[in-house]
């Protein structure tokens, strides 16, 4: 189905995990997309992956946390495809797993600028592209914190609700310009970033449980990538200020029974290993453990 054709995407982070599904999905679809992320390495994989399957796709390297880096991207995509369509921020950063104080400063800015910085860059120079045409679609991804903080994952549910509100309050200021402006929440997403995980040195323990949620919920990016497809089309036509969630009361469910019906039947359990490098935290940090 061409549902995305003449259509031109950029996606950030768009070398790998997620944001390859959903290139993937775009370009199967019918769309042009433009990828980018950090290493150039990564790029020309990717790149290559699209390309072998007929894909029209370009891709440059891209730190999403210099505007000046992201304007180029942008200039880049209508310079090779003539125009942006979708414009998907889905570049993102964690820190280590811990308490606030225990986490390095640079590793917890390196989370504000990528997530919550980079997504305003991307938002403003997509906009800019969409707004004189009165079209287009503008993505921003959240993550299952956006609601609420988490404890030791602070940086980042932190970043994904300033995400929610951010994207709520450009779809009402932009509500009449065509520009349909959506956050959605992929759920769990089985990738490199979800697999290994940089823990505090003391709290490895705690986060094993991540281990179970990843066997309940967790999806192959290809599912989210799916969503996002849908997204980007002329279904969400008019919607701007949608929120979607892969994750919901029934999916979460859906998830239990299939645990319990695994046990049952005595079927082994599918790999959800992590892998977990402690960080010390930094020395000038003040300490204080608490269970």
């Amino acid at each position: 189905m061409n549902t995305l054709e003449n259509k031109v995407a950029v996606i950030t982070g768009g070398t790998r995990g997620l944001g390859l599904g959903i290139a993937q999905a775009y370009v199967a679809a019918g769309a042009a997309v433009v990828i980018a992320g950090r290493s150039q390495g990564t790029l020309d994989r990717a790149l290559a992956e699209l390309r072998s399957k007929g894909a029209r796709a370009a891709g440059m390297t891209c730190d999403v946390s210099d505007l000046t880096q992201v304007e180029a991207l942008g200039a880049f995509a209508e310079a090779t495809f003539g125009g942006i369509d979708i414009w998907v921020n889905n570049a993102g950063q964690s820190a280590p797993y811990g308490p606030t104080v225990e986490v390095s400063p640079d590793a917890f800015r390196r989370v504000v600028d990528t997530n919550i910085i980079g997504v305003y860059n991307g938002s403003i120079v997509a906009l800019r592209a969409m707004l004189p045409r009165r079209r287009g679609k503008l993505i921003n991804l959240l993550g299952r914190s956006h609601k609420k903080g988490i404890k030791y994952q602070n940086a980042y549910s932190a970043s994904k609700s300033w995400v929610a509100s951010f994207t709520s309050a450009l779809a009402a200021e932009y509500k009449d310009s065509g520009v349909d402006i959506i956050a959605f929440n992929p759920g769990l997403v089985d990738t490199d970033m979800l697999r290994r995980v940089d823990v505090v040195q003391g709290y490895e323990q705690k986060v094993k449980p991540l281990e179970t949620v990843l066997r309940l919920w967790g999806n192959q990016p290809e599912l989210p990538a799916q969503k996002a497809l849908w997204l980007a089309s002329s279904a969400t036509d008019g919607k701007t200020g949608l929120t979607v969630n892969i994750l919901n009361p029934i999916s979460a469910l859906r998830g239990v029974l299939r645990e319990m019906g695994r046990r049952i039947t005595r079927r082994p359990a599918p790999d959800s290993s992590l892998e977990i490098r402690p960080v010390a935290p930094p020395a000038s940090a003040v300490i204080t453990r608490q269970s």
